[in-house]
């Protein structure tokens, strides 16, 4: 009976079992890609959560054999326990004028039981002035430097991650921010908008980030050529994700670095403005501890005044450089054979 059958029949026959067959390679063929993909995506969030383990692991190992490390972390985690308490541990209010038993001003008492570090020329106790100004050191470097490391991160990871004219204007800013110096823009700065720490920490951060900035971008023009960069960007990755999960935690312990030595950077800034008189006349801080002492002529009679502030300001940011060799030994692993 097959023979009875026209021939376009099986033609016809024919062809939608050809469509049939490539139809089902096709999707053979797309399901292959996807499932290769998806195996490729897990496996790169593996990666880099193995690789937040392995950083972090990385930098407690070199923290717990550092001795120095231990010592900065011992001398941050007293300034912060300082600075936090503040007022309730200070013997003395820092306004308060001190008088001896015969209600007579202590001008310029050298240290005793009562006074360790002695007093001022208004009989003000130096040691509660010391532990009250501890707080404005910190707050002022810990929200200064963060501020320049989240502007200074950022612009260089779109600056080194994209090229092009982003990077060019970028790195252009930041060569006119290099092109202006620091501490006369500053002191112009804070004589213009006013002295106090806001002001300060807003000035620092519109000029400091550029050091930051410039670091950063040139470990992401290194990183945005490795292999899996190039992976990521093959499976489909966005630029978001490129940059913030696959580049960002290979440039966090530079990142913190830059972190840990801006704070100390900006206390010994803060200090040295409030020093020759631009600080913030309402705020006692270490610098203005120093300024009134050389302007009333007592630091050379009265040396209990200006040690404590000045040994403050040495050993806060003596601790901050030993705990920033924990993550300079992270970046660099050279210095993990010495």
């Amino acid at each position: 009976m097959l023979f009875l059958i026209p021939e376009y029949v099986f033609n016809k026959i024919e062809r939608e079992n050809v469509r049939k067959m490539r139809r089902t390679v096709r999707n053979k063929i797309v399901k292959i890609i996807r499932n290769i993909r998806n195996r490729k995506i897990i496996s790169n969030s593996e990666t880099d959560q193995r690789q937040y383990v392995s950083t972090y692991s990385l930098f407690f190992n070199i923290l717990r054999k550092d001795k120095f490390a231990l010592v900065g972390i011992c001398i941050i985690i007293f300034f912060l326990s300082v600075g936090i308490l503040g007022e309730k541990i200070a013997p003395f209010s820092p306004q308060q004028i001190n008088r001896d038993e015969q209600g007579k001003i202590l001008t310029l008492s050298p240290p005793t039981l009562k006074h360790p570090f002695g007093t001022t020329n208004m009989g003000r106790d130096v040691l509660s002035m010391t532990i009250v100004g501890t707080r404005v050191a910190l707050v002022v470097g810990i929200i200064a430097a963060f501020s320049v490391t989240i502007i200074g991160t950022t612009f260089g990871l779109l600056s080194g991650y994209y090229g092009g004219w982003i990077d060019l204007i970028i790195m252009r800013v930041v060569d006119i921010l290099y092109g202006i110096p620091l501490m006369p823009s500053v002191l112009v700065l804070i004589a213009l908008l006013g002295a106090n720490i806001w002001n300060f920490i807003i000035v620092v951060t519109l000029i400091a980030w550029r050091g930051t900035a410039r670091i950063i971008r040139s470990q992401v023009l290194s990183l945005r050529e490795r292999p899996f960069v190039k992976a990521a960007k093959v499976t489909g990755a966005s630029d978001k994700r490129i940059l913030f999960i696959h580049i960002l935690p290979n440039v966090i312990p530079l990142v913190f670095l830059q972190m840990t030595l801006t704070i100390a950077w900006v206390i010994i800034t803060e200090a040295s403005i409030s020093f020759i008189g631009f600080g913030d006349p309402q705020a006692i801080s270490w610098g203005q501890v120093l300024h009134m002492a050389f302007l009333t002529g007592s630091a050379r009679v009265a040396w209990w005044w200006i040690i404590p502030p000045g040994f403050a300001i040495m050993s806060l940011c003596l601790g901050i450089y030993f705990f920033s060799r924990t993550f300079e030994a992270v970046v660099n692993p050279r210095l993990r054979e010495l």
